[in-house]
């Protein structure tokens, strides 16, 4: 077989992630070796090409970086190949300055630990009887039945959302982001996307009004510099935690289960209690790297491992290369639920540091904790369905059959 130069391999193509596993760590280790500032062509499409970040210290001098870095103008590969995000300036991921500081310590008021404290306790029972009812059932599509559930129902309880809406949000924000089929249409993402923002406005007109002990209330009711928040900017951020506060833990738990049972001994480990649960999150968090890059877009002329970035330019930081970077993580291929330190990128780094770090944990945690508590035994039972993204890795389908421990 003819290996793929660097130059044909084509990273907006969801395609080129849906090799196995160890393939894709290989052509991760090869951009890391070969060429580490990478310069990407996009063939086929009026749009520039876009630097491609793949060691973890160079990903880390950027996103610690807002002053030559921007967000502004989109901060993952579609939007940024479309010339920017009309959230800019408005949502929290896409703002930089003292507008992104202000947004920020808006939303903390909801995401600290001691805030989230009552939402994380919920998490855990709610985990505990989703891993219980598959055990007892026995087989299980584990991504459906489990998986889907838990982060969806924590990020609507922070939000508000009604129970009779959650399954259609789950639907919207799936076809948002990632698709279980391939061949899906942009013009599809953008409906799903433009109705989550509709459904946001309506609820943070209801919340104006009659204002909860939810993110949605505390968005609506709260100021800046003595100045309530746009309507833009309320609806941006609800989209912004759904979308955020769903996909990362979703996929983790996905991957987390399909790992466990592709690696028995981690699983010995992990049911013995030879190794933490938190250890072994974090080690989820490094193996799986839900979101697989962010992006920015230089401001100035900066000069990265000996190449010249212009201004201007698309810059892509691949959280899924620096995860398995020799230079920082002792046999990095090597699935370890013991491993520590664990200083993964996968919430990110620096000012953009992902909000929802402390919830996603938590719910990996519940996740490995009842799965330890309950099942005795995990085997495949039936063939995973990977989803179709450049930006997110994981499974829409993961069917298992579940022994009960005694």
């Amino acid at each position: 077989m003819t290996t793929r130069t660097l130059d044909d391999t084509d990273l907006t193509d969801p395609r080129t992630f849906l090799v196995p596993g160890d393939e894709l760590v290989e052509m991760w280790r090869r951009f890391r070796n070969e060429s580490p500032v990478h310069w990407h062509e996009v063939s086929g499409r009026a749009v520039p090409g876009f630097w491609v970040l793949s060691r973890y210290h160079d990903l880390i001098e950027v996103y610690r970086d807002n002053r030559r870095f921007t967000s502004e103008r989109g901060n993952v590969l579609t939007t940024l190949l479309e010339g920017g995000d009309s959230a800019a300036g408005k949502m929290l991921a896409v703002t930089d300055g003292p507008r992104h500081r202000d947004l920020r310590n808006v939303l903390l008021k909801a995401f600290g630990p001691r805030a989230l404290e009552p939402v994380v306790a919920g998490v855990r029972e709610r985990t505990d009887r989703l891993v219980r009812h598959a055990v007892e059932v026995g087989d299980c599509d584990f991504a459906r039945d489990v998986a889907e559930h838990i982060p969806m129902a924590t990020v609507a309880d922070l939000l508000g959302v009604p129970a009779s809406d959650r399954d259609y949000l789950l639907s919207l924000t799936k076809e948002a982001l990632s698709t279980e089929v391939e061949g899906q249409s942009a013009d599809e993402a953008l409906v799903a996307r433009n109705e989550l923002l509709f459904y946001f406005s309506d609820l943070a007109a209801e919340r104006r009004a009659n204002p909860r002990d939810d993110v949605v209330s505390i968005l609506a009711t709260s100021t800046i510099d003595g100045e309530p928040l746009t309507e833009q900017e309320i609806i941006f951020n609800c989209y912004s935690v759904i979308i955020g506060g769903d996909e990362t833990s979703r996929l983790s738990m996905i991957c987390g289960m399909r790992e466990l049972m592709a690696h028995p001994e981690q699983w010995r480990r992990l049911k013995s209690g030879e190794v933490t649960v938190e250890s072994a999150v974090e080690e989820v968090l490094r193996w799986v790297s839900p979101a697989m890059h962010f992006g920015r877009r230089a401001v100035v002329d900066v000069e990265i491992g000996g190449r010249t970035l212009r201004a201007g330019d698309v810059v892509t930081l691949w959280n899924i290369s620096a995860n398995y970077d020799e230079e920082v993580f002792a046999d990095p291929d090597s699935f370890d639920l013991g491993r520590t330190p664990n200083k993964h990128l996968s919430f990110g780094y620096g000012p953009h540091f992902c909000l929802g770090s402390y919830l996603g944990r938590a719910e990996i945690a519940a996740m490995l904790t009842a799965l330890r508590t309950h099942v005795a035994e995990a085997v495949p039972n039936g063939p995973a369905k990977p989803i179709h993204s450049n930006f997110l890795r994981g499974y829409s389908s993961l069917p298992v059959s579940l022994r009960p421990a005694r």
